[in-house]
């Protein structure tokens, strides 16, 4: 065991996109549990685009971190001490304790994982947060009739690429936006998307014209940004709009420049019926029980694929979370190992 416990913490809050500059690195003692506590060390840390909206400065539906505290995030641990009956030395353990190498628990946030059921890392994404956003957004806030054509923005994305195939095995024709023909050809070929739309293509209009010949029944928005004025108008009259998240304004404080798209949105409201729901997981996080019963056997009998990269080594936390912002990242689920 190390001899002090190595910290990511949040160091000033961003100004627009975050840097590196807001964090700092610091270590401290491990600390001690007490009777009913375990101690773990953190194995996999997970990446994830509302991390930048824990720093401040921006929307959150989570509580945003205080400056000093360790950045926030789910985890993959092992359990190194205990002093709870319900935990061993040796389980394995999702957690929620953020950028730190141990933390302590009394077991009442943490989640037993079977390594010999499904991969480690899946807990961190189609069996973790990004799919149980992805299946929330899908089942419960609107009820998508099969057959219709659902539209995702963000894809290939780890939240987005699960949307896609969860609405496949509904009975939905779906279309996924993302960027690059790399991603698009990964939605179509191995993901069974119906189409896919390039949003960095020069054609992009004509794109979403082919691929949207009969228009938009359900649409789940994880982007926002200028691709949704284009898409809104092909809205179909009683077309069911679920709003994840919008990644592109994240960084935001206010309001965007150029053409007010309000008053034409409104006006499909109104003579479309258009319906418009947003949710957020903090306050949903009740359903993970039923969400892990029904996409568990699709993880384990491989017929949900996800797509990982993992990042060696503790340091590499914050430059890791700034590839999802600018541009480099390649779409799949980004995991940082400890080691």
């Amino acid at each position: 065991m190390s001899k002090s416990n190595r910290q990511f913490t949040l160091a000033a809050r961003p100004e627009g996109m975050a840097k590196l500059s807001d964090f700092k690195l610091v270590e401290s003692s491990i600390p001690s549990p007490k009777d009913g506590e375990v101690l773990f060390r953190n194995t996999l840390f997970s990446i994830d685009p509302y991390q930048r909206n824990l720093m401040g400065n921006g929307s959150s539906e989570w509580p945003t971190i205080n400056v000093g505290d360790p950045m926030g995030g789910p985890t993959i641990a092992t359990v190194e001490e205990s002093h709870n009956p319900d935990f061993a030395v040796g389980d394995n353990v999702q957690t929620w304790t953020g950028w730190q190498d141990y933390a302590v628990s009394d077991g009442s946030d943490l989640r037993k994982l079977d390594a010999n059921a499904v991969p480690l890392s899946t807990a961190l994404g189609p069996l973790g947060l990004p799919g149980f956003t992805a299946w929330y957004g899908l089942t419960k806030v609107h009820d998508f009739k099969p057959g219709g054509t659902l539209v995702v923005t963000g894809a290939a994305g780890s939240v987005g690429s699960m949307v896609v195939q969860l609405a496949k095995l509904r009975g939905l024709r779906v279309v996924g936006v993302a960027g690059g023909p790399e991603k698009t050809a990964w939605l179509i070929d191995e993901l069974g998307a119906d189409a896919a739309i390039d949003y960095k293509a020069h054609d992009v209009e004509e794109q979403v014209k082919r691929a949207l010949p009969n228009g938009i029944d359900a649409f789940f928005e994880n982007v926002g940004g200028p691709m949704f004025p284009i898409l809104m108008e092909h809205f179909n009259t009683d077309a069911k709009m679920t709003i994840c998240g919008t990644i592109s304004d994240y960084s935001d404080t206010e309001l965007p420049q150029g053409t007010n798209y309000l008053p034409r949105l409104i006006t499909l409201i109104h003579y479309r019926f258009v319906s418009i729901k947003a949710f957020a997981t903090p306050y949903v996080m009740d359903k993970i029980p039923e969400f892990l019963a029904e996409v568990t056997p699709l993880v384990a009998g491989g017929r949900i694929k996800y797509g990982e990269e993992f990042v060696d080594g503790f340091e590499k936390l914050p430059e890791t979370l700034l590839r999802l912002f600018d541009g480099s990242h390649s779409g799949k689920k980004l995991i940082v190992r400890a080691a």
